[in-house]
């Protein structure tokens, strides 16, 4: 059984990619779609596994050795009483403590889970699914641009050529800004294992003591796949043009430099800049290409401003003429063969801020549910109901005003003494940096998307990286 669960651990990353396609739909109310990705069903089936194998190590009880964490979910739980989406708020609390099981279980079996050498078996398999994955990335907007229809490439609908230009891919989730996500985890270990070494000339107690590995500290050189292994990762999250995950990266990057200059005293950590301004400048002019290339009238120009334009929230904004649109080519989202979009999307930003402002508004319409929310999986019928969105299907996509909103200021405060209990945690671990990079990383994120299905990536793979060990 043991063997199993590590094999349950060793594919868990190959897993959470698949966070929407292929979905299986089981049906549909007025608030709420009921689908299953292949990375709930592998969630619940680890979960059974590891039921089986505690239950014969005669370990079962000591998932509740660490009672402190429990308060919280026990807390989302009860709040499913006054939650007004019933059947959202149940499925939420079920997905919430199938995580919880598999972490705690992971915690509880970590000694015969990761044992000595799991490690360097861990990324090989972690890595080699993320390029595999950023791999499939750059094959979907090749089938794009060849006009193979979205329904074999994958591509969600605003995700195609003739939303600016040129592609953005999606991967197997469910639109750009979750791949890049997903993307995250893998990009910044990367980035650690290649910055986090120190220099040529570092004593060899500076390389023991840094998050490097035990090739680099023998050797005290950086192998150069690393290098290349970051490059297609940061490549990739440019390419999927989600300014979330962009910026969340960006974020980690400028923490691990931080962190490495102040207390590692490590200048080698330089190093990560260059290889995320050529991957920037690579996709840059790869996207130009596809502009040109592509099925609409845009050009290599204007493809180029335009995602500067998008991502610096339209404060570069070049302006180039554009070609006189021919006819289209085909009919998916084109008018007149060109792009909905000519550059920074400001309506994209204005509804986020709008969902978050009425989610705000909603919460402090009386003492009730400010102190404890309108209870889990409740904000798009409360928004709803309040006039604020046109559908109880809406969500805030802002993950911190959605659990004001839901759990009210007892339950933030109860999430933040969580969050600062594992961060009590993880600055004990030998890989600590690449955790708290991490974390930084996703918690930038929770600023532009809420909902917990597909987001499984942010609560299992920081406990699984907190096992990790040099190898």
């Amino acid at each position: 059984m043991i063997n199993l669960l590590r094999w349950g651990v060793l594919l868990f990353p190959a897993a959470l990619f698949f966070s929407y396609h292929p979905v299986i739909s089981i049906g549909s109310s007025e608030s709420m779609n009921i689908e299953l990705s292949l990375a709930l069903i592998y969630l619940v089936l680890f979960d059974v596994l590891a039921f089986i194998t505690l239950v014969r190590e005669k370990r079962f009880a000591r998932i509740f050795d660490h009672w402190k964490f429990l308060i919280l979910p026990i807390f989302v739980t009860m709040s499913v009483f006054w939650s007004s989406n019933l059947v959202r708020g149940l499925l939420t609390v079920v997905m919430m403590w199938a995580v919880y099981f598999a972490v705690m279980a992971m915690v509880v079996l970590k000694d015969e889970i990761f044992y000595k050498g799991f490690s360097k078996r861990f990324l090989k398999w972690f890595f080699g699914a993320s390029l595999v994955v950023c791999a499939w990335c750059f094959v979907q907007c090749i089938l794009d641009i060849a006009g193979v229809s979205s329904d074999c490439s994958l591509l969600c609908r605003g995700c195609v050529s003739g939303m600016f230009g040129f592609p953005h891919p999606n991967g197997f989730a469910v639109e750009p800004q979750f791949m890049g996500n997903l993307l995250l985890a893998p990009t910044i270990v990367g980035m650690v294992l290649v910055a986090a070494c120190p220099s040529d000339s570092s004593s060899q107690a500076a390389l023991a003591k840094s998050s490097c590995s035990a090739e680099h500290v023998a050797t005290k050189t950086t192998p150069l796949w690393k290098y290349v292994l970051i490059f297609v990762l940061m490549a990739t999250v440019f390419l999927t043009f989600s300014r979330g995950a962009i910026y969340a990266m960006g974020v980690a990057a400028i923490f691990l430099t931080i962190y490495e200059l102040v207390k590692m005293k490590n200048k080698h950590v330089f190093v990560l800049w260059p290889v995320m301004i050529v991957a920037f400048l690579f996709t840059l002019n790869l996207q130009g290409v596809m502009a040109e290339v592509g099925p609409t009238s845009d050009n290599y120009l204007t493809g180029v401003t335009k995602v500067l334009n998008q991502l610096s929230l339209g404060v570069i904004d070049i302006k180039v003429e554009k070609p006189v649109a021919e006819s289209p080519a085909s009919d998916v989202i084109f008018v007149n063969n060109e792009p909905m979009f000519d550059g920074y999307v400001e309506q994209s930003t204005n509804i986020r801020m709008s969902l978050t402002g009425s989610a705000l508004k909603v919460w402090k319409k009386d003492f009730s549910t400010i102190l404890f929310g309108v209870g889990v999986g409740g904000a798009g019928e409360a928004l709803y109901a309040a006039g604020e969105t046109g559908s109880p299907k809406e969500i805030v996509q802002n993950e911190y005003a959605s659990l004001l909103l839901e759990i009210g200021v007892v339950g933030v405060l109860l999430t933040i003494m969580l969050v600062l209990s594992i961060l009590k945690l993880v600055v004990k671990l030998d890989n600590s940096v690449t955790i708290l990079s991490l974390m930084v990383a996703f918690m930038v994120t929770l600023f532009f998307f809420s909902g917990l299905p597909n987001a499984l990536h942010i609560y299992l793979m920081p406990v699984m990286l907190s096992f990790y060990k040099k190898h």
